[in-house]
């Protein structure tokens, strides 16, 4: 789709919003291969750092801010307690609920998953210099910021299947 951003003099070419879906499909598909490579999705591995960023937070928390309904969360949740990467133990303060909690196998996949991340992060912004890329993520940031998007929370999740 051709505009001209609406900004007058501007050649016709694609607007921001469609450049941000094409680099956002290009980058998606990207994580999702380095992701797969680790064995996870890119929804778990986003779950994994949550967790580690704050151990034993409740399902229903956790479930609250991912914005997944919780017949798709605990099927969600177990899959990785399958795995080995996270355990559920019960919360000292209210014993109906279940606090997650990562492994020592879920920390050290955690790290590969950083450093994977790293290289991705490396590989889409290679074309700008450091003062660039933190330009260009504090306009993103606000961006989404004024979408109401939650910061550091993919909205994919809503979507996420209960065995992702």
């Amino acid at each position: 789709m051709s505009t001209n951003s609406g900004r007058p003099g501007r050649p016709p070419g694609p607007g921001v919003a469609f450049t941000l879906a094409q680099l956002g499909a290009y980058a998606t598909d990207l994580f999702a291969r380095r992701m797969n490579q680790l064995g996870l999705s890119p929804a778990q591995a986003g779950f994994l750092r949550m967790v580690a960023a704050a151990p034993g937070r409740s399902q229903k928390e956790l479930a609250e801010d991912l914005g997944m309904p919780p017949s798709r969360f605990v099927p969600f949740a177990d899959e990785l307690d399958q795995k080995g990467l996270i355990e559920r133990r019960k919360n000292p303060d209210d014993r109906r609920l279940h606090a997650l909690y990562l492994t020592e196998g879920g920390r050290r996949l955690l790290g590969e998953v950083a450093k994977a991340g790293m290289a991705h992060e490396q590989q889409i912004c290679a074309g700008l210099s450091p003062d660039e890329h933190d330009q260009l993520l504090d306009l993103l940031l606000r961006i989404a910021g004024t979408q109401g998007l939650k910061d550091g929370v993919h909205p994919g999740y809503r979507a996420t299947p209960a065995t992702a």
